[in-house]
């Protein structure tokens, strides 16, 4: 059965999207559907929900908070984030405040730093131009830094009331399920017509918990390899279900194999022991994070002369590698690396920011103090153990 079958409409050819403007009786059927889909979904919410220390907040910026946190992060780990987050900066106007330094230790290893750039941004353009009262319409929201289409429905829906849909990857695939969309989940036109649906769905009254209500099916129900059909309130209304083909939903275009790449930092060490740290570009991947400095093997040299080469090229200073500290394999979205660290011993030239935005000199207890990437965490542990 295709999804025209099942919402009783019989028409020509194949079609791509629902039927959104038909004779009534059409109309009133399809009505009927999402009316039965979105009851069942409410009881199964109301009975089912998941505790989050988030949930029933009334306050936008909690809401706003949370969400952003939870973008391709499990909710479990964002768990004692969330906590500390709102104990550190419990208002917008504490957020916008704040340093930036300050921003990035406490979201520290909780990855995709630009999340917390933004967060920061936004803040203070809130302060700026809105009062410090976060927007409560569309237009407002999506011009702040970082949010966009999810982050605005989730904030509307749940914190204002407003029906607008949020469709994150759980809700897609639901959707995708729910009517066999057919078209590859991340092309712009299946993303179009997922939220075109959820927002045909949405029950009057009850717009951030039907949204939530999704949410948590595809977080705990319609799993991506197994999912729980007996469980699912919606079996008897998803045509994957019917048709037996929940494995073919949602369908992906061909992934890549992640590229791998060696990479090696460096502990240099100066007088008094202390150790030179640089400060990535404050754009691009892991922006305005302290690292220990360093780069990717340069091809047909060695780690060590790479390393030589790479410290020099973003600091202007020459060094002696010594002995390895650590090997650490870390996946990113996009790639894969394996981290070379070695001991070194700073020789000459006085530290510049060329490459980096940057630098300081610091005892090895001092370097807890900043925000690093989970990999030069490792390299810290490392050498506090040593």
């Amino acid at each position: 059965m295709d999804r025209a079958a099942l919402w009783g409409w019989k028409g020509r050819g194949r079609t791509r999207h629902l039927p959104y403007r038909r004779k009534p009786g059409i109309m009133n059927r399809m009505n009927e559907r999402w009316s039965q889909i979105r009851r069942r979904l409410m009881d199964w919410y109301d009975h089912r929900q998941r505790e989050m220390p988030w949930r029933g907040e009334g306050d936008p910026y909690a809401v706003w908070v949370a969400e952003v946190m939870l973008q391709q992060t499990r909710v479990e780990t964002v768990r004692p984030y969330y906590r500390r987050w709102m104990e550190r900066f419990p208002t917008v106007t504490g957020l916008a405040a704040a340093t930036m330094d300050d921003v990035l230790k406490a979201w520290e290893g909780l990855g995709y730093y630009a999340r917390a750039r933004n967060l920061h941004r936004a803040a203070q353009r809130i302060v700026r131009d809105h009062q410090g009262l976060v927007p409560n319409n569309w237009d407002d929201l999506r011009a702040l830094p970082g949010i966009g289409d999810y982050t605005a429905g989730a904030v509307l829906s749940i914190a204002f009331g407003k029906p607008f849909p949020a469709v994150d990857g759980n809700v897609r695939r639901v959707l995708a399920r729910l009517f066999a969309v057919e078209s590859p989940i991340g092309k712009p036109a299946a993303q179009r017509e997922m939220r075109n649906l959820a927002a045909h769905m949405i029950p009057p009254g009850r717009p951030g918990d039907f949204n939530q209500a999704l949410m948590d099916l595809g977080a705990e129900v319609c799993l991506p390899r197994t999912p729980d059909c007996d469980s699912c309130p919606l079996t008897g209304d998803c045509l994957a279900f019917r048709q037996g083909r929940q494995a073919d939903f949602p369908v992906h275009t061909m992934r890549r194999e992640l590229p791998h790449y060696d990479m090696t930092a460096g502990v240099i060490w100066g007088p008094q022991r202390k150790v030179l740290m640089a400060r990535r570009p404050w754009q691009g991947l892991l922006g305005g994070l302290w690292a220990f400095p360093g780069g990717k093997q340069i091809l047909d040299e060695s780690l060590e002369s790479s390393l030589c080469q790479e410290i020099h090229a973003t600091l202007g200073v020459r060094v002696a590698v010594e002995a390895p500290v650590a090997t650490i394999k870390h996946a990113y979205t996009h790639f894969r690396i394996t981290l070379h660290a070695f001991h070194c011993r700073y020789l000459r030239g006085k530290p510049q920011t060329i490459g980096c935005a940057e630098w300081k000199w610091m005892l090895p207890e001092e370097i807890q103090k900043l925000a690093l990437p989970r990999t030069d965490q490792k390299i810290l542990n490392a050498i506090l153990g040593e």
